[in-house]
């Protein structure tokens, strides 16, 4: 759909989506998320993702039921999830599922490929390594905020592609970060021995 340089990104269509959270969170290590900003394309390869599940999952929005804040966790698949935290962050998720129950992947690191330049701009920041080690800097850097909450992955401003590399990422499996409740879930999933993540 958009191209830079001899990549080509196309949206991942739908149906990638419409699985658990936890097998959506392994599949979307290695693909690339796409910003396209005035005519400009950010990218950046997903080297880090955790999955949040519904009413089975203590430590997900999702666990006592839909609120205004969290209703997108219990669309289908393949929209955003873009929620503020903390009173000074924002957060980017993608919705996972069929809509039968409640399901999103954090996104929390990624490796800039495209657009670096805007990304430290963004970020005022200029060293690569810190530019998207966590979900606070990856939208900020990608300038990600309520405004694109709910909007469908699959076009632009925002969606996520096939990794344009042709061999697949090393896959870890850890507990999730930040969280007092369902610690026992391994539901981290990194690519193994990256550089970029928000924890090394």
């Amino acid at each position: 759909m958009k191209k830079a340089a001899t990549i080509t990104y196309t949206p991942l269509s739908k149906s990638f989506y419409e699985v658990s959270p936890v097998r959506l969170a392994r599949k979307l290590i290695g693909t690339v998320i796409v910003r396209i900003i005035d005519n400009n394309i950010l990218a950046a390869r997903i080297v880090e993702a955790e999955a949040y599940g519904g009413s089975d999952d203590p430590a997900s929005h999702a666990y006592r039921g839909k609120t205004d804040r969290n209703k997108m966790m219990f669309n289908s698949g393949g929209y955003s999830y873009v929620y503020f935290t903390y009173g000074m962050h924002y957060c980017f998720n993608v919705v996972a599922g069929t809509g039968r129950t409640a399901g999103a992947v954090l996104i929390r690191a990624a490796e800039p490929l495209e657009g670096i330049n805007i990304m430290k701009k963004n970020r005022n920041r200029d060293t690569l390594r810190d530019l998207l080690s966590g979900p606070a800097k990856l939208c900020q850097a990608f300038a990600i905020e309520r405004s694109l909450n709910g909007i469908p992955l699959d076009r632009p401003p925002l969606f996520i592609s096939k990794s344009p590399n042709t061999s697949p990422p090393k896959i870890k499996t850890t507990p999730r970060i930040g969280i007092k409740e369902g610690i026992d879930k391994k539901w981290r999933f990194v690519d193994a021995g990256s550089e970029f993540l928000s924890v090394i």
